[in-house]
């Protein structure tokens, strides 16, 4: 419903909590987040969908959160990198990036991630040429790569073995 200033009301779940602010019907997803919600995890880059570093889930799908509209998102399950990590650590993409130094200035890194973690849910055994290719949209000044797809790689095997221990317990059960 718009407002007498242009403005729209925006409901969301954002981190798995409902989220509500007004905004222009104009306003991107990216801008929603870190100015109206606070999330300045979500980082912009190229603000033309090229660069990967404003890349959020939105109901499961990695979107270029520059490119859409907040309202459409309305309705909407939309996780950002401050969303994946449990209270008390990291997620296992975050290690393993950590680990493996998959990041310099870290400008880049949550867009990085959230392809990241979308690309193992949907390939957990992704090799390093599938690794390429699905991050071949996200762009570092910094590193060079190379510790990026080291990190994804690692990424990986945190995953596998969290799920194998995952279905070991529920077995046992």
């Amino acid at each position: 419903m718009t407002n007498t200033d242009g403005a729209i009301h925006i409901e969301l779940t954002v981190n798995g909590q409902a989220r509500a602010a007004d905004a222009e019907v104009r306003t991107t997803l990216a801008d929603f987040l870190r100015h109206d919600l606070g999330l300045t995890g979500t980082h912009l880059g190229c603000e033309h969908g090229v660069c990967g570093a404003c890349t959020v889930l939105v109901d499961g799908d990695e979107v270029r959160s520059c490119l859409m509209l907040a309202v459409q998102a309305v309705g909407g399950e939309v996780t950002t990198v401050e969303g994946l990590a449990p209270p008390d650590g990291l997620h296992p993409v975050q290690e393993a990036f950590w680990e493996r130094h998959g990041f310099q200035c870290g400008f880049c890194t949550p867009g990085f991630v959230m392809a990241t973690v979308a690309l193992l849910r949907d390939q957990p055994d992704a090799d390093e040429e599938a690794i390429r290719e699905a991050l071949s949209g996200n762009i570092c000044r910094c590193t060079g790569y190379e510790s990026i797809v080291n990190g994804v790689l690692l990424a990986a095997d945190k995953l596998r073995e969290i799920a194998k221990s995952t279905s070991t317990e529920g077995a046992a059960s």
